[in-house]
């Protein structure tokens, strides 16, 4: 199956942006704007409208920089589970049932949790006694 790059104007520019905007030079100059701003205080005597383009600026790049960073962050995490899936569909022995886990809702979710950390108790105790955890016991439904 081959593999598409992004196609969206959306997601190839948000690429471009998440990684310009976390680079040690943004920071740079996002730093430098704030000195440069604070530095013209005295000239204009800290005036309100002095005040007002700091917040205004920050504000606006705040609000952008929050739906890049959600695309970036989802579009990542997606491919993670994407990933995982991939690892447990081809590991012999694992649980299909935990594949597309994300998507279920609390309560079944909860189930699944409350299952592994009884599991995980149950090795940690064969652990204490001297016993090797390296096994792969079957889930209890």
């Amino acid at each position: 199956m081959p593999i598409a790059r992004t196609s969206s104007w959306f997601g190839r520019f948000a690429k471009r942006a998440s990684r310009t905007a976390a680079r040690p030079a943004a920071f740079a100059a996002a730093l430098a704007a704030v000195l440069a701003w604070a530095l013209t205080g005295p000239l204009f005597g800290f005036s309100d409208t002095w005040q007002l383009i700091i917040n205004t600026g920050t504000t606006i790049m705040t609000f952008l920089m929050v739906f890049l960073i959600q695309n970036t962050q989802y579009r990542d995490s997606e491919a993670i589970q994407i990933k995982l899936d991939e690892l447990i569909r081809a590991t012999q022995g694992a649980h299909n049932a935990l594949l597309d886990l994300e998507e279920l809702d609390e309560d079944r979710l909860e189930k699944f949790k409350q299952r592994y950390e009884a599991l995980a108790a149950l090795s940690r105790e064969r652990l204490k006694n001297g016993s090797l955890d390296t096994d792969s016991p079957e889930i209890k439904r």
